[in-house]
């Protein structure tokens, strides 16, 4: 037996400690391997995929964190999940690195598969057969003896630690693998002198040898096999060293023995090697993504190997010389040959994918590039898709990658290195190919890339072209000599157009990026172009000349079936995402919204008991529980049922069998089975699915739609035949108040098909999206909403879209808030973009930044007083002196591992000028308490009624920089429209010269014109009226008065306090709302500046009426209810003075608490029996118990929502059960609501979106 020389990571115990098996071995532990895992890792998830954050987080969940400590991202396991004041951590083991650290739950991501093939690098060893001891006294005997113990005597790991870091090599001799524990004898070198550790703590009496039955007997029968490092397939049960080495993730759940005798089935064998090969083909992260994201792993899923390849992989981990790997090979080999003999894809025609980047039919100077770019494919999509368009086929690629060019590209490029086939094109200047990608970001990372790989062809020039509105622009477009591809938008495309359409009688190559996105925001300028095509490589000297269209995007629709029929040439069409390739098969997709009790009876009415044509059925389930259900009621009503879950895998064979008989017309066969089952039944001929149970991921339910894929009609074939052919295919989705979360992306997914939209689901999504909305008080305003008046997709959007005066108040300056009106004299530092800047208001009487610049100067020319920062505080102010001024800066971030490094770097914000920047720790000098006083000076303006052209949704770089360098740092005299926080629109904003010799002033530009001029930007007239219109619907406080109105009704005592609800009755904030608000918008005479000034009229009454009374609050309530009554919890503690009234559709608590006074009116969506209700003290908390009029289940407890008052989910399952499903707009808006807030809580707890 060899002996493996390792390095110490971590040592809990002579029992547990962490080792690097070190040596030359290319396969378990190669240094290379594993810097390249780490730095392909960093790259991926440094993009901030979403689709990779896990919907569950769980104990001993296999994942990827982002380690504050090492500055990147490892591979880990979930030990513990903690729940601190705002958040959740959890704590994690780093697989690699043997270290615990705590990782909040937005740093986590799934565990992809394509970084889970190399075993974890830290292994858990421990010493074979020793075990710990302890002094055991008998005081009635009085004698001592030593017995084994349970734990390790802290003076023995004293001892085992100062052994190992006293040595100068350790080597290990592998006994035994259990679990995930290698059993070794371990062996130092101090001194040129050879100690075993284990004989060495036996000898001190800190140990001592224990070898149980089970041990003896395993050494004896397996000594020979080890020592010969050779195992052979045997009767006897032996541990799987490969089971041992391999991740977690790749395991499932391991056995403590394997049982490899021979007499195991073909089809489990079958069944585990398909298990196993889930990865091969796909050496990126497609395919890694698919098999993990929205996965729990608590689904146990077993992986077997065979003992062929257990001995290989053995021999690498123990033999530190190059091995024979031609079993390796040859399994390899048989994993491909299983994944492409059944590969989750639609394709129109056959083509044979090239998994491995070395047989791809690419240049190999570019295969060279790829691989010095640390590229990781070809993953799925690219091994199938890369061959048709390399050979110059027409091809549309549908992957959840699709807004990849590397799709297309490498392809593209090594089809245009062979240029003789373009000789009979006419000898001109001008393109073979173009690209059309769906914004001018987008074209200039295409256009990056093509400059990147294109110096692996031959020389082809590529030219981006973003053109404006300015047709002088369009005329003056010279094309560089060789120019061959030009990337470029529709809209550019067709200005060049106008006025150089020779420029194109050489196109050959039209590629079109992100296709489903160009047809949906420019599908008239699409078909223009394409017909322009059709109509250009149609002339007869170019018949031998290529031509090709290739389309590469996320989502099939029908504008791609168009483009296929009319402008293609037999294309390839692959599909890689099912739930798009079910779109393309013409599935029919039915939504069905119901109660979550009453899934069984609405699946018996949708399953049709006497079809016409022979049906097969699978119903879908999560859990073994619900597939029993399912099943027994399935049989009940006299249809043939089948059943799978992992529970009865004996069953399996029988199932299949029974599946694939034929069965006569007006059959109907049922099969209730969980996800966990279709790789082993490997069924592709269902002609319905019934998804009884959400499916976890839009993945997962792509997985069950392929189950139909036999029956997905082929859009390329022509004729009346298709029906003759196919069955329709039927996918029908029971949603209940469960899933309400996952409402909006189920309609944003049957939009794109021709499924009809239930009324109910469309109000019923309308509710979730309002309750979204009520949750997001503490995001920021919208950025697209601020800058362009709409947003472009509020659905997905994170930020908030509506306006909230208590949020949005104009803050303070200096002495006086933010202008809410009128003209102002403004200097843009900070430029965002064409229209938006960072920059200050100047004060023409008394400008109190510029005094404090001055006195910060005078201070600190002193050298005394520039005393640096020796540990900086998060958010703390702090000086800086930068090109020769001082600025006030805000520190935002500091590295965790430097918090107290004199040099180290943190990111600040200049609070006056409204950028970001890092400097490092000693840059920044102590601010003086008087320098702090001044509240930020920068705000944020932006200029309205215009907007960037073609649709997009950020300005050209060309007209930013333009802006830039025209407006920073000058004085502007700009008009105020709007204000809101502490942003700024202005309308309009113009530069004043004066001409001091004529004593008048003229205005130099206009920064709306300026942009218009250039072609860029076109009139936006609904900017500021669509801001308005959301200011005019604004309900912010409205509570609070009318509560304030209620306690100073006649009825009351004239010494009573006035009530206003959560917030202090002087605040400014208070009296900004409420219907008072709404009428003054609503009436059409009035302005908005009118209005804020009135209100800030009232606002100075309300503050000298109020002077005298008590300050008062609302207190946060939480409620729950049962069928005749509710519970209401006061979340106050120690109150006294307690009052509680009760009415008839009302009740009205106060109380006070501390020095505090707390009153909560409320009023009632239903009627009470003010009688029988009653307010108790318990748990030194008030509850009121409200007995209902009629016993019934409230969607809501008030008429009005209160932000103080909410739902308390810790008896949500009781009031889920029995709450009526909302089938109108009304009922949508409170009961999606209530589902809403606990999904996303739940969400939000996980750190993961769920996917659309």
């Amino acid at each position: 037996m060899k002996m493996i020389e390792v390095l110490i990571l971590k040592i809990e115990d002579p029992g547990c400690f962490w080792v690097i098996v070190k040596g030359c071995r290319t396969f378990v532990d190669s240094e290379m391997e594993y810097k390249k895992l780490h730095a392909e890792m960093n790259q991926f998830y440094n993009r901030d995929v979403e689709e990779v954050k896990p919907l569950t987080l769980e104990e001993g969940q296999v994942c990827v964190v982002f380690c504050q400590e090492l500055k990147c991202w490892c591979r880990a396991v979930v030990k513990s999940i903690l729940f601190c004041a705002d958040h959740y951590l959890a704590e994690c083991f780093l697989v690699d690195y043997a270290k615990y650290t705590p990782v909040k739950t937005k740093d986590i991501r799934v565990a992809v598969e394509a970084f889970m093939q190399l075993p974890y690098r830290a292994k858990k060893f421990r010493l074979y057969c020793t075990k710990p001891v302890t002094l055991r006294i008998d005081f009635c005997e009085d004698a001592s003896e030593i017995v084994p113990a349970k734990r390790w005597d802290s003076a023995a790991i004293q001892y085992f630690q100062n052994l190992l870091k006293g040595t100068t090599q350790i080597e290990a001799k592998l006994c035994a693998i259990e679990d995930d524990n290698f059993d070794v004898y371990l062996y130092v070198t101090i001194k040129d002198e050879k100690i075993c550790v284990n004989d060495d703590l036996v000898a001190k009496n800190f140990a001592c040898y224990v070898m149980t039955k089970e041990n003896t007997v395993n050494s004896a029968k397996n000594q020979k096999p080890w020592s010969s490092l050779s195992l052979k397939s045997s009767p006897e049960k032996v541990i799987s060293p490969a089971l041992a080495l391999w991740p977690m993730l790749m395991q499932g759940k391991v056995h403590n023995n394997l049982e490899t005798s021979g007499d195991a089935s073909n089809f489990f064998l079958e069944k585990t090697c398909r298990k196993i090969a889930a990865p091969a083909l796909n050496g990126k992260t497609e395919s890694t993504v698919r098999a993990t994201v929205g996965f729990s792993l608590k689904e146990n899923i077993n992986i077997s190997a065979q003992p062929t390849v257990q001995v290989n992989r053995l021999l690498q981990f123990l033999n530190p010389d190059s091995l024979k790997t031609d079993d390796i090979q040859y399994e390899q080999q048989e994993f491909q040959k299983i994944n492409t003999a059944q590969p989750p894809i639609v394709l129109s025609n056959k083509i044979e994918p090239r998994s491995v980047l070395e047989t791809t039919p690419l240049l190999v100077d570019l295969k060279k590039e790829l691989l010095r770019n640390k590229f990781l494919g070809p993953n799925l999509t690219e091994s199938y898709c890369w061959p048709p368009i390399a050979r110059g086929c027409d091809s549309v690629v549908i992957s959840h990658h699709g807004n990849d060019p590397l799709l297309y590209i490498p392809p593209v490029l090594t089809f245009l290195r062979s240029g003789s086939c373009y000789k009979s094109l006419p000898t001109r200047n001008g393109p073979i190919a173009l690209i059309i990608c769906p914004g001018w970001r987008k074209a200039q990372l295409v256009f990056e890339l093509l400059e990147k790989y294109g110096r692996c062809s031959r020389p082809l020039h590529p030219m981006l072209i973003l053109l404006g509105l300015n047709k002088e622009e369009a005329k003056n477009v010279k094309l560089q000599r060789g120019c061959e591809v030009i990337v470029t938008t529709p809209h550019s495309l067709l200005r060049l157009l106008e006025h150089h359409s020779l420029f194109f009688l050489r196109l050959c190559h039209l590629v079109f990026d992100e296709v489903d996105n160009l047809f949906s925001e420019a599908s008239k300028q699409i078909f223009t172009i394409l017909e322009y095509y059709k109509k250009t490589i149609t002339i007869e000297e170019r018949e031998s000349a290529p031509h090709q269209i290739v389309a590469v995007g996320s989502h099939w629709s029908k504008h791609i079936e168009h483009l296929t029929k009319e402008f293609m040439n037999d294309p390839y069409i692959v599909i890689t995402a099912m739930e798009e390739a079910s779109i393309y098969g013409n599935v029919q997709q039915v939504v069905q919204l119901c109660l979550n009790c009453e899934r069984i009876s609405v699946l018996l009415q949708i399953l049709d008991f006497t079809p016409s044509k022979a049906q097969k059925t699978l119903i879908f389930t999560n859990s073994v529980d619900e597939t029993e259900m399912v099943y027994k009621a399935v049989v009940s009503s006299s249809i043939f049922c089948l059943k799978a879950h992992r529970e009865i895998e004996f069953h399996f064979k029988y199932a299949v069998e029974q599946w694939k008989k034929n069965f006569s017309s007006g059959s109907h066969v049922v099969l209730v089975l969980t996800d966990d089952c279709m790789p082993s039944l490997g069924i592709t001929d269902a002609t319905c699915v019934v998804h009884f149970s959400f499916p976890a991921s839009p993945r997962v339910f792509g997985v069950r739609l392929h189950s139909m894929s036999d029956n997905f009609q082929n859009v390329l074939e022509k004729g009346s035949s298709i029906d003759q052919v196919y069955t329709k295919a039927k996918s029908i989705l029971l949603l209940t108040e469960r899933n309400g979360c996952h409402a909006v992306g189920v309609l944003r997914y049957l939009e794109h098909t021709d499924a009809k939209i239930p009324p109910e689901l469309c109000d019923f999504t309308a509710g979730v999206l309002e309750a979204k909305e009520d949750m997001k008080l503490a995001r920021p305003l919208c950025q697209y909403l601020k800058r362009s008046g709409v947003c472009k997709d509020m659905r997905i959007c994170p930020d908030r879209h509506r306006v909230h005066l208590q949020i949005d108040l104009p803050q303070e300056m200096s002495d006086n808030t933010i202008p809410m009106a009128g003209c102002v004299t403004i200097v843009p530092l900070h430029i965002v973009d064409a229209t938006n800047y960072f920059g200050r208001i100047i004060d023409k009487q008394k400008d109190q930044y510029t005094i404090l610049v001055g006195e910060m100067i005078e201070y600190f020319k002193k050298a005394r007083n520039k005393v640096s920062v020796e540990m900086v505080e998060k958010l703390a102010l702090y000086g800086l002196h930068e090109e020769g001024l001082f600025h006030r800066v805000q520190v935002l971030e500091i590295p965790p591992k430097e918090e107290n490094c004199f040099f180290c770097n943190v990111t600040i914000r200049y609070i006056d000028e409204g950028r970001t920047g890092r400097v490092q720790v000693h840059q920044l000098f102590h601010l003086p308490t008087r320098f702090q006083i001044l509240p930020p000076q920068a705000v944020e303006f932006i200029v309205c009624r215009v907007k960037p052209i073609d649709n997009e949704i950020e300005w050209n770089p060309k007209v930013t920089r333009y802006i830039h360098h025209k407006i920073r740092g000058k004085l502007h005299e700009a008009k105020i429209v709007l204000a809101l926080g502490n942003t700024v629109w202005v309308d309009p904003m113009v530069r004043v010269t004066k001409l001091s010799e004529l004593k008048t002033s003229i205005n130099e530009y206009n920064i709306r014109s300026e942009i218009l001029s250039m072609g860029m930007g076109i009139d936006n007239p609904e900017h500021i009226k669509q801001l308005q219109k959301l200011c005019k619907h604004a309900k912010m406080l409205a509570l609070e008065e009318k509560t304030l109105q209620t306690l100073s009704a006649p009825e009351q005592d004239a010494d009573s306090p006035q009530s206003v609800p959560e917030k202090d009755v002087a605040s400014p904030h208070s009296l900004l709302m409420g219907e008072n608000f709404t009428d003054i918008c609503n009436s059409s005479q009035m302005t908005l500046e009118n209005h804020q000034c009135d209100t800030i009229s009232e606002l100075k009454k309300a503050e000298g009426s109020t002077q005298h009374h008590h300050k008062c609050f609302y207190p946060e309530i939480k409620w729950f209810q049962k069928e005749d009554t509710v519970t209401m919890k006061i979340k106050l503690r120690n109150v006294h003075d307690y009052k509680c009234e009760f009415f008839g559709d009302k009740v009205v608590f106060s109380a006070f608490s501390g020095d505090k006074f707390y009153v909560a009116d409320m009023e009632l969506h239903a009627n009470i029996l003010k009688g029988k209700s009653v307010c108790v003290i318990k748990n030194e908390e008030p509850v009121i118990i409200l007995a209902k009029d009629k016993k019934e289940f409230w969607c809501c407890l008030l008429k009005h929502k209160i932000p103080n008052v909410s739902f308390d989910f810790e008896h949500w399952e009781d009031f889920e059960d029995k709450s009526p499903f909302p089938v109108g707009a009304q009922k949508a808006y409170h009961s999606s609501a209530l589902i809403t807030e606990e999904m996303e809580e739940s969400s939000e707890d996980s750190g993961t979106e769920s996917d659309d």
